[in-house]
């Protein structure tokens, strides 16, 4: 089947709710996609920050093989193997006290989830969120994402119990977390929202806040975690602990699968019947999920996200540095990249293009990079060269 035919079935088959590209892959290794027509192409785009451990992973087509043989899906009305011992890997790269998991499907799910947990943990009846963040479509997570483009035609289901702040101003936090407050959410890097980190400050003051006025920290950590920023999680990098953790993307390395982490003490707070999922958890999920933990430990992805990111970063500010003005900033952390080009973003990503290479544009403005983990260094010297070419 050609490119043609799969975008005659889309037309006619779909919802047509995603501006695609006119591209249809085949297959995948590393950090690399084939199409149709077996052009290769640099994917810098990784599924949106999921398949950080690439495209056929041995570990991974092996657990898949392995597990669907065995089983695939069986109800949360038992006892699933599985799912206790992806939790317990899952515990052990998490900070304490965050040792207690429940499994989803996605991350709006998760953030679903982690909004319940928090509203029935305090019997509170306000939420803080900020501007330019992305949480998710369903209705809650989409109530505390602070981008009206996402919510417009959906106001009714749009909660108005939602506080938000601008990210990074510590005085509007400040003001904003009261004794109504049920959580705060916070991306450590706000990705949709074009790679936005804010101060030290801002987290640690967020942490002090929640511990004072007895509201509950939530990081979503859906694209941050997971090893992406160079830390096994975002708020890492803050020195700072949330009470729960929101979890999926890299987590399935393609396959779905989500997870909020909190302690012991705050998951006792869902009791049986107060949440559930038909498919979150099943055996298959989350034998990969264990599978991604073990293989970023055993490999130590994090150590190679840090260095990696780092040297990148430092090749792209001294690219800007001759770009006269043409590349605003350069800002990220790890392997999450924002690339500031104003209006010349898309011109960027359709030359990487037609040089075989992958990439997104988040914000209008922002050239993201959000590669594979495992990503090598010619791979980021290609795309470093159409950078070039383009300022050229």
């Amino acid at each position: 089947m050609n490119t043609d035919k799969v975008k005659e079935l889309d037309r006619n088959y779909l919802f047509q709710n995603y501006g695609r590209q006119e591209l249809c892959f085949k297959h995948g290794e590393k950090e690399f996609l084939y199409d149709l027509d077996d052009r290769r192409y640099i994917d810098l785009v990784a599924g949106i920050a999921v398949n950080s451990l690439g495209y056929a992973h041995p570990a991974i087509t092996q657990i898949i093989a392995e597990q669907s043989k065995r089983l695939i899906h069986v109800s949360n009305l038992y006892l699933v193997k599985e799912q206790a011992e992806a939790a317990a890997a899952l515990a052990s790269v998490c900070p304490s006290p965050l040792s207690s998991t429940l499994f989803v499907n996605s991350g709006t799910e998760a953030n679903e989830a982690a909004l319940k947990l928090a509203f029935k943990r305090t019997g509170r009846s306000r939420v803080v969120a900020t501007y330019n963040s992305f949480h998710g479509r369903t209705s809650g997570a989409l109530s505390v994402t602070g981008q009206s483009k996402y919510q417009e035609g959906f106001e009714p289901l749009i909660s108005e119990a939602v506080d938000l702040i601008d990210y990074g101003n510590v005085e509007q936090l400040k003001d904003a977390v009261t004794k109504d407050t049920a959580a705060l959410i916070l991306e450590p890097i706000q990705g949709e929202g074009g790679v936005i980190l804010a101060e030290r400050e801002f987290f640690r003051t967020a942490r002090d806040l929640c511990d004072e006025r007895g509201a509950l920290f939530i990081c979503d950590e859906v694209q941050t975690g997971m090893c992406r920023t160079g830390r096994f999680f975002g708020f890492q990098h803050y020195d700072v602990v949330p009470d729960i953790i929101s979890l999926a993307k890299a987590l399935g390395n393609g396959y779905p699968i989500g997870a909020i982490v909190t302690s012991g003490e705050i998951a006792s707070t869902f009791t049986p019947g107060a949440h559930g999922t038909t498919f979150g958890g099943n055996p298959l999920g989350t034998a990969i999920a264990k599978t991604v933990i073990e293989t970023m430990v055993d490999e130590k992805i994090d150590a190679q996200v840090a260095e990696k990111g780092s040297r990148w970063m430092s090749m792209l500010h001294d690219i800007m540095d001759r770009s006269e003005g043409r590349i605003k900033e350069i800002r990220g952390q790890g392997l999450l990249i924002g690339i500031e080009m104003g209006k010349h973003a898309k011109d960027v990503q359709t030359l990487a293009l037609d040089n075989g290479i992958l990439v997104n544009v988040c914000a209008g403005s922002v050239v993201r990079l959000i590669p594979p983990l495992i990503l090598s260094e010619s791979s980021i010297l290609a795309f470093n060269d159409v950078l070039n070419q383009f300022l050229e």
